[in-house]
């Protein structure tokens, strides 16, 4: 039997690849699905935020937007009071990818559990939640 690590490993691959494959097709690069899909979900937000959500890394996530910025899907706007942060929001352009993203996230949320009941499908979500918790309480950083 494979080790969990592996098994994690595994599955993360060839579920990037699908959605790289996918969001290539569309003109995106690596880690602007999930930007979009982020600011779809939750709004305009600035660039920390984002890199929270998304877990990567501000300065990663800010040349990422540079990409996107030029590619018309957002916007990057001061707010009064606010000089520091730039908030970031979806141009219609963007808003229109992002739901064509959400669509393949979709599709491939429903290949990874097509083999799988209704039940299982709510155990696997509940054991990689744990699974997640417990990797990100531990305190240790990863390499």
């Amino acid at each position: 039997m494979e080790s969990l690590h592996h098994l994690l490993l595994k599955t993360y691959t060839q579920v990037n690849r699908r959605i790289s494959h996918e969001a290539a097709s569309l003109g995106l690069s690596p880690g602007q699905p999930k930007i979009l899909e982020c600011l779809l979900q939750c709004g305009e937000l600035h660039q920390k935020a984002i890199a929270d959500s998304c877990e990567i890394e501000p300065a990663t996530v800010g040349s990422i937007l540079l990409r996107m910025e030029r590619d018309g899907l957002i916007q990057r706007t001061q707010r009064v009071g606010d000089r520091r942060s730039l908030y970031v929001s979806l141009t219609p352009k963007g808003e229109a990818v992002s739901r064509r993203i959400e669509d393949i996230f979709r599709q491939i949320d429903l290949l990874a559990a097509s083999r799988l009941s209704m039940e299982e499908q709510i155990q696997l979500r509940s054991l990689l939640e744990t699974v997640c918790s417990a990797i990100s309480s531990s305190g240790e950083e990863t390499a």
